[in-house]
């Protein structure tokens, strides 16, 4: 198998590239999703214009934004967990925004 591109996706993304691979009933794709189908609790279009969202703070990185996505956090101590390396560099009001974000379409 060869890897044509790489970069960090959502769980409700793998979610949707395993269902489409599901036919091929190898046990890696079987327990994969089965574990995007327990874990994913968010449509791929919310999940989509939640990114776009995020996407409007500069300082959060790709793989800052899928965590986000995928985990979303209701606080800012949850945020913190998640940010752990780069918090400090993001102001008060910045958090809190992402935090209304991921409220309003989360």
């Amino acid at each position: 198998m060869e890897v044509l591109e790489e970069r960090p996706i959502t769980l409700a993304e793998a979610k949707e590239i395993l269902e489409k691979k599901k036919e091929e009933k190898r046990y890696e794709i079987i327990n994969a999703l089965d574990y995007v189908r327990k874990f994913s609790s968010i449509s791929i279009d919310d999940i989509n214009k939640l990114k776009e969202e995020l996407k409007t703070i500069s300082k959060l990185s790709e793989d800052e934004i899928v965590k986000i996505c995928d985990l979303l956090p209701k606080s800012k101590d949850e945020l913190k967990a998640i940010l752990y390396k780069n918090y400090n560099k993001f102001e008060d009001s910045e958090l809190d925004k992402i935090i209304e974000i991921v409220k309003k379409l989360g």
